[in-house]
């Protein structure tokens, strides 16, 4: 079977190399950006850098400095006023997987009429304005996806938006500008690359292309995740897990996510649990609930997170995978939902709706082991109770 793989056309990776914006614009013949970044972006001095950077250039770029976290429809619209009264031609996103989102939603629908619900899978969206994606930290990958995730304001619904429109057409991925991350931050940007890696890699779309870039994140992150999270200056690390997360965006953008991610949008979309903490929630019970159904793949993961060893039988390292990533969400300390804050009788109450959206997503059909709505209903009790069901 043939794989269809999709990747940025230009992808510079290393210290300095947000510094390449004015060349990688030029290169694509683009003179007329729209930044799209967030308040603390424009705070903390990047995005003066970067407007200094095309300044010096020659080329003018607008500001739209309002993205919000896990970007929602009102907050594009927003956008779209600022983009349709600019003539730009471009957009540069300059922040994490929030503001790469909000301009690639901007990018497709600046020529589209409706509501950005009408464009949500199984709606494919192959064509938008370009968009060079600046990342600021370690974790989604979107600067290398066809893909988005944005919150209908009147529903509440986290919606999933794919299509080539959506890919970067350049990503300039400088590891120096996760250095000011903090801890948390730190944390769950890394978990939520883990899960990229280890869902592409037993996705039911996975191919051999995505196999050994997600193989190879996944190793690297176990390697480096901690080192991150307590060091913030050790830039071994912080270079080690920016390049993994632009990896493991590659490889579930060709493969696909699965049933973490297709649990972990719903949580967020009513919860406002920012998108990498509900992945690690996640993460250790909805794996030892699939392992039995993909075992050789979920074997191999676990010793290529240094979690198994290479003579481990395969039902040992299973064994192992699962503990050892409870053990990393222990070491991470990555709250249970009501250790966040969420209510009880709220979440029990959501258990149904949030069933149905993620089973909408179209994410858990690439499960392993593929889930009926009773089931994620129980999944998600068990999340709650911190054990998986069998």
């Amino acid at each position: 079977m043939t794989a269809n793989i999709n990747l940025p056309r230009i992808l510079r990776v290393g210290a300095g190399a947000s510094g390449e914006v004015a060349s990688a614009l030029t290169e694509l013949g683009l003179s007329r950006p729209l930044l799209v970044t967030d308040p603390f972006m424009v705070q903390c001095g990047y995005a003066e850098r970067i407007t200094a950077v095309l300044g010096a250039a020659g080329i003018h770029c607008g500001l739209f400095a309002d993205s919000v976290p896990d970007p929602t429809t009102d907050s594009i619209d927003a956008g779209l006023a600022v983009l349709r009264a600019g003539h730009y031609d471009a957009l540069v996103a300059l922040g994490g997987g929030s503001a790469i989102d909000t301009a690639k939603a901007l990018a497709v629908m600046a020529e589209r009429e409706g509501p950005m619900r009408d464009y949500k899978v199984p709606v494919q969206i192959d064509t938008g304005l370009p968009v060079v994606a600046i990342p600021t930290t370690a974790g989604t990958g979107s600067e290398a996806t066809r893909a988005a995730v944005i919150t209908d304001s009147q529903s509440s619904e986290k919606m999933l938006c794919m299509g080539l429109g959506l890919m970067p057409v350049a990503a300039l991925v400088d590891y120096e500008l996760t250095l000011t991350m903090p801890y948390r931050l730190t944390a769950d940007t890394g978990i939520d690359s883990l899960c990229h890696a280890l869902e592409a890699y037993v996705s039911r779309k996975a191919n051999a292309f995505t196999d050994g870039i997600a193989l190879t994140a996944m190793a690297t992150i176990c390697r480096h995740i901690r080192s991150a999270c307590a060091e913030p200056d050790n830039r071994v690390a912080r270079e080690a897990m920016m390049l993994a997360a632009t990896q493991g965006g590659m490889a579930f953008s060709n493969a696909s996510v699965t049933l973490i991610h297709g649990m972990s949008r719903p949580i967020g979309g009513l919860y406002h649990v920012p998108h990498g903490l509900s992945n690690a929630m996640l993460l250790p019970e909805v794996t030892a609930w699939s392992v039995g159904h993909a075992s050789a793949r979920y074997a191999t993961a676990a010793r290529a997170m240094g979690l198994a060893e290479d003579s481990d039988a395969d039902a040992l390292a299973l064994d192992k995978l699962t503990a050892g990533l409870r053990q990393l969400n222990a070491d991470l300390s990555v709250p249970t939902p009501g250790e966040y804050g969420i209510d009880e009788a709220s979440w029990n109450a959501s258990l149904e709706l949030m069933a149905q959206q993620a089973l909408a997503s179209g994410s858990p059909a690439n499960n392993p082991r593929i889930p009926q709505a009773a089931e994620i209903v129980a999944l998600y009790q068990r999340v709650w109770a911190g054990q998986a069901p069998a």
